[in-house]
């Protein structure tokens, strides 16, 4: 079975930006514990995990420019962010 990736998909590979962008929305997607703080170009990720690509590669995204957020253990999340991760 072949999956084709986007042109958006492909393009993501190349942005280290993007990747780490998509490296947050995952982890506030899964609810990985740990402190996302996200401002312009500088990314900053305190705990969590690399997006799992396996079977497919996560889509989600951040739009946003700046922001942080927070994942306690137990599943409690405060965040900034309240957009979706989906990808546009």
């Amino acid at each position: 079975m072949t999956i084709l990736a986007s042109e958006s998909t492909i393009a993501n590979k190349n942005d280290p930006h993007k990747e780490r962008m998509r490296a947050i929305a995952y982890n506030l997607d899964m609810l990985f514990p740990g402190v996302y703080i996200w401002w312009g170009l500088l990314v900053l990720k305190f705990g969590g995990h690399e997006p799992d690509d396996s079977p497919h590669r996560y889509p989600g995204s951040i739009d946003s420019r700046v922001g942080f957020a927070i994942v306690f253990p137990g599943y409690k999340i405060f965040t900034t962010y309240k957009g979706s991760y989906d990808p546009r």
